[in-house]
């Protein structure tokens, strides 16, 4: 069966946004082996931590990270299933998903710790925030096209 422009774009577009997932879950592994973002954020916001407190806050974000990371991967490949299925309830799922999602994405951003900085240093709080771009536009081109036939 032959798809229509808009059923590629979206297929794309979630390709993009689990592209992006597996990006923003492997930038924490190479900001801890390279750049050091998060630690000195750490380190910043709580100077009295001593190095090996940090090392430990820095850990604890990345289990966190990944957590989130493969149920994101594992949420876009049950959407990409879904919508490619043409199942009656994949636009719904792609919405709560985008839902959940973004407001992961936000509490990473803009919470606030105990220090009165956000838990995350802004570079790595956007880049968990890139996924939701692809998310918004294929809730947008899902509930664009013409409802879908099974299940």
């Amino acid at each position: 069966m032959t798809k229509t422009p808009r059923e590629r774009w979206a297929t794309g577009a979630m390709c993009t946004g689990l592209g992006l997932t597996v990006l923003a879950t492997t930038v924490p592994y190479v900001d801890r082996s390279a750049t050091h973002l998060m630690a000195r954020h750490i380190r910043a916001a709580y100077p009295a931590y001593t190095p090996t407190r940090v090392d430990s806050a820095v850990t604890t974000y990345l289990v966190l990270s990944s957590v989130i990371g493969v149920l994101g991967v594992l949420t876009w490949l049950g959407v990409i299933w879904a919508v490619r299925a043409d199942m009656r309830w994949a636009r719904p799922a792609a919405t709560a998903a985008f839902v959940l999602g973004a407001g992961v994405g936000l509490a990473g951003l803009l919470t606030k710790d105990t220090s009165g900085e956000t838990g995350l240093p802004p570079t790595l709080g956007w880049v968990g925030m890139a996924p939701c771009l692809a998310g918004l536009l294929v809730v947008v081109l899902l509930w664009r096209r013409p409802p879908p036939r099974r299940g």
